[in-house]
């Protein structure tokens, strides 16, 4: 059985969650327009026009709530957005606004037309989340002086500004959140032809030289997430240089991911202890998720966030009532002879 230690889980390379080492290659790689951002040509296009009608009427867009898995470019559409419309954008998450003190100095230090991002929108706690309604549909900040009795409540003018909010969990959004906003789009998993844009996009950026083959290769393992592709672009360029090779083609491109254990279809080794799992201690499923968190000694959050999706994507694993199944794709990939029928 493949064994593979808790702290790789959280260092995939290709997992899609926003990492250390991304933070400048996101700055230096992330589209500045419409015309540079490759795909979801859906939200674009809705977006455009949201946008090309607000600046018509001379007045903010409407609020917009983003969806989707990690990293296909919520973050960089909300600053498209601001750009677009000529406007500064604050840029926080759900997770760091702890106070209503701090949320609300956040909110008054904003201008008008002004574009404020959270990010895990979702993960918002209650009490600012209240706090955020009046302010999204009447521009109002409601702040309570004093305690007790004595305790009383003034009401603030905020300037007109658009929330885009981010969130990998839509169905974690409180209803009177998620009506508050006007425009709601979900981002997809990009195709094989639009990764390989983008590689090519941030190859001509970085200066590395690539043809056909090497963008083929490192696009079909970038799990169909464009922050996945920019990453394993940055190891391979690295693998070239220190190997003195000039051109990434598909052998060097295969030997650097190989090195860093990422598999012709983007499969670490975390992926393959996963899937191994429940076909060698519970005949390929059904399981529980809780029971496959337990016996590969990793958080419910981390399989169901970062694993699953992509899992689920290539047809290698389904959810049923029952739990988790692993499908005969995922056999034939791991070698492994399949019993049959599965569910």
């Amino acid at each position: 059985m493949l064994y593979v230690p808790c702290s790789i889980f959280h260092d995939m390379i290709t997992s899609a969650n926003e990492q250390n080492d991304d933070l400048n290659l996101d700055v230096t790689l992330r589209p500045q327009s419409f015309s540079e951002y490759v795909g979801q040509e859906k939200a674009k296009k809705n977006l455009q026009i949201l946008i090309e009608a607000a600046r018509k009427r001379s007045e903010q867009i409407e609020h917009v709530l983003l969806y989707g898995p990690a990293g296909l470019g919520k973050t960089t559409l909300a600053n498209i957005i601001a750009k677009e419309m000529g406007v500064s954008i604050k840029i926080t998450s759900g997770p760091a606004i702890e106070r209503v003190g701090d949320f609300g100095s956040i909110l008054t230090n904003l201008q008008d037309g002004d574009v404020l991002f959270i990010d895990e929108i979702h993960r918002l706690n209650k009490s600012i989340e209240e706090v955020l309604y009046p302010a999204m549909e009447d521009y109002k900040l409601d702040i309570i002086i004093g305690k007790g009795p004595s305790a009383r409540t003034i009401q603030l003018d905020l300037p007109k500004f658009t929330l885009i909010g981010a969130t990998t969990k839509l169905g974690s959004l409180t209803n009177p959140l998620r009506n508050r906003f006007g425009a709601i789009h979900r981002l997809e998993f990009y195709e094989t032809d639009e990764i390989k844009k983008i590689i090519e996009r941030s190859g001509r950026i970085l200066d590395v030289k690539m043809d056909e083959s090497g963008l083929q290769e490192i696009a079909l393992c970038s799990r169909r997430t464009p922050r996945v592709a920019n990453r394993l672009l940055k190891r391979v360029r690295d693998y070239a240089q220190i190997k003195d090779h000039p051109m990434v083609d598909g052998v060097i491109a295969r030997q650097a991911l190989e090195m860093i254990d990422v598999d012709p279809i983007g499969l670490e080794p975390a992926d393959k202890h996963i899937l191994s799992t429940i076909i060698e201690k519970f005949a390929g499923g059904p399981v529980g998720l809780s029971t496959i968190a337990a016996a590969t000694s990793e958080e419910i959050n981390t399989i169901e966030d970062v694993y699953e999706p992509y899992l689920i994507q290539i047809g290698f694993l389904t959810r049923t009532p029952r739990g988790r199944v692993v499908t005969e794709l995922a056999y034939e990939h791991l070698g492994i002879k399949c019993p049959g029928k599965l569910i």
